[in-house]
């Protein structure tokens, strides 16, 4: 006869907690950004090359770790918001630099201070010591699982 083997209840795993927490924390981000017309995903893009002048879409597509054709999408999406440009190299199309336009320079510090306001509520009940911990906590998981793709959803 088989022993009946123990199941962990759905809460009692890390995962499901932080998974919890990770969407609420994206959703209500990803509403504040969407009044100003971008996605998370465009957020990523804009914030990303905020110190450059300019790059190409397969830099950019490595240091966020999307695949290019996704990043070729975002950056025609925000092309034609008027917030980045793309220029084709003379006589071959397959080079391309794009970079930010003055309306999207304009935007990401005003996006980057919806991020730090919603982490800021988010995380309000944390005393400062646990923001500290939480944030070593998850650097370190991240760096020891090799996580380097950024998150855009």
């Amino acid at each position: 006869m088989k022993t009946a083997r123990h199941i962990t209840d759905l809460k009692g795993h890390i995962g499901f907690w932080m998974r919890l927490v990770s969407n609420h924390v994206s959703h209500a981000f990803a509403q504040k950004v969407a009044a100003d017309g971008v996605t998370v995903a465009e957020w990523v893009i804009l914030r990303e090359m905020f110190s450059s002048a300019s790059t190409s879409p397969g830099v950019l597509a490595d240091s966020i770790g999307l695949t290019r054709g996704a990043v070729s999408k975002l950056i025609e999406r925000l092309r034609e918001k008027k917030l980045l440009t793309r220029t084709e190299a003379a006589g071959d199309r397959r080079y391309q630099d794009v970079a930010l336009t003055a309306a999207g320079r304009a935007l990401v510090p005003k996006l980057a201070a919806l991020a730090d306001q919603n982490d800021a509520a988010f995380f309000a009940p944390l005393a400062t010591a646990e923001r500290k911990a939480l944030l070593a906590t998850l650097k370190k998981l991240a760096e020891t699982n090799d996580l380097r793709n950024l998150p855009t959803e």
